[in-house]
């Protein structure tokens, strides 16, 4: 799963960031509407927490746009006005959700997982390469004819090398495609996933590293 948290308080919107981070949430964070925009031209996030009174471009023009421009992901708004009149408006706008400030944590993390399964689903095909079959739709892997169980991050990193089509797919790429743009150069988390998956796909190996560069399949 992958969010973007719009919101202009920027302790809260780190605060929030770093909590979902550690229930295994990828998160990017924009401190204005225009960063907002300028990020979901580029991503296709799951949900989008979307806090409604922000500078550059409000929140009502930032969840308009999203809709008009066709991205999958669902929109949580937040809001510091709980008047059944503001929640209508914030729906009527294409907001899948609405939650008033304050707010508890807890419920944030249940209604952004809840919107996340409600979101649109792949329907790209299967890819094929190195004996592997990956289903980007069933998030289901085969190597061989033998079913391969992958984890998320490591069904990630394996349908980023094979979209490649055995290209290099540099570190820095998978960090941040992968995990989100706080994934910092110094992490071994990419190396020990990697590790990983060679592991569960056995051999021969089927991803190479490249040193210094990166990894192809």
């Amino acid at each position: 799963m992958r969010v973007l948290v719009v919101e202009d308080e920027e302790r809260l919107a780190d605060a929030v960031a770093h909590g979902l981070r550690l229930h295994a949430i990828a998160v990017d964070v924009a401190y204005d509407g225009r960063d907002a925009l300028e990020l979901a031209a580029y991503v296709d996030y799951d949900v989008v927490v979307l806090d409604r009174d922000l500078p550059e471009v409000h929140g009502d023009d930032v969840c308009r746009r999203l809709r008009e421009d066709g991205r999958p992901g669902r929109v949580l708004m937040l809001t510091a006005a709980g008047q059944i009149r503001d929640r209508v408006d914030g729906l009527a706008l294409g907001a899948d959700d609405y939650l008033v400030k304050p707010f508890a944590f807890a419920e944030l993390v249940a209604r952004v997982r809840a919107l996340a399964r409600r979101a649109p689903r792949s329907s790209a095909p299967p890819l094929e390469r190195a004996g592997i079959r990956l289903d980007p739709a069933r998030r289901t892997v085969i190597r061989d004819g033998r079913p391969v169980p992958l984890n998320r991050k490591e069904f990630d990193v394996l349908h980023a090398l094979m979209l490649a089509g055995g290209g290099l797919v540099t570190s820095a790429a998978l960090r941040r495609d992968v995990w989100d743009e706080h994934a910092g150069p110094g992490t071994g988390t990419l190396r020990v996933t990697i590790a990983s998956l060679r592991r569960k796909l056995g051999p021969p190996s089927a991803v190479q590293n490249v040193p210094g560069k990166g990894y192809r399949l």
